[in-house]
């Protein structure tokens, strides 16, 4: 996978955030070149059982529909999270190769992309997310940027315990 570069292809607030979270994105792609099946579902980190490449990759996918989704379309919640099991999505993950998690993830932030080019930055969400508090789609996009780039450390912790490798 060939990564984006990090410079927007015009200085416009909307140009600046949509690229870094492609960027992001594509990172997190990038650091599973290679994973193999079996690797993608080995927990490394005693302490964190639920913490693989495919839980990764499939937990970032089901945040951004949570975002965009339910908290900003209003949509209902048809994530594969529970009240017992918040955490569903790392867990099931191990039961899907990691190529089919990639190419959802990939084929979901497309028609994201494409939810952001036709709503201003400044549209407010229709869902809640604490206190009442309706977020626009900017701090949505700042949100998923961070989230995704804290869990592409977490890739780059585990790739290199799989493999050695590092980079991307």
């Amino acid at each position: 996978m060939t990564r984006i570069d990090d410079t927007p292809s015009a200085w416009d607030e909307r140009t600046q955030l949509t690229t870094f979270l492609d960027y992001t994105r594509d990172t997190a792609r990038a650091k599973c070149d290679g994973v193999s099946a079996e690797n993608a579902r080995k927990a490394l980190l005693p302490g964190s059982p639920l913490m693989t490449m495919s839980g990764l990759i499939n937990h970032l996918r089901w945040v951004e529909y949570h975002w965009f989704q339910v908290v900003f379309l209003g949509e209902e919640d048809r994530g594969p999270w529970t009240d017992e099991d918040p955490d569903r999505e790392m867990r099931i993950a191990v039961d899907f190769p990691l190529t089919q998690l990639l190419d959802e993830y990939a084929e979901q932030s497309a028609r994201y992309r494409e939810l952001v080019a036709g709503h201003s930055l400044d549209a407010q969400a229709k869902g809640a997310v604490r206190d009442g508090l309706h977020v626009d789609l900017r701090w949505i996009l700042l949100h998923l940027t961070e989230e995704t780039a804290r869990h592409n450390g977490h890739l780059d912790i585990l790739r290199e315990m799989l493999d050695g490798r590092t980079g991307n």
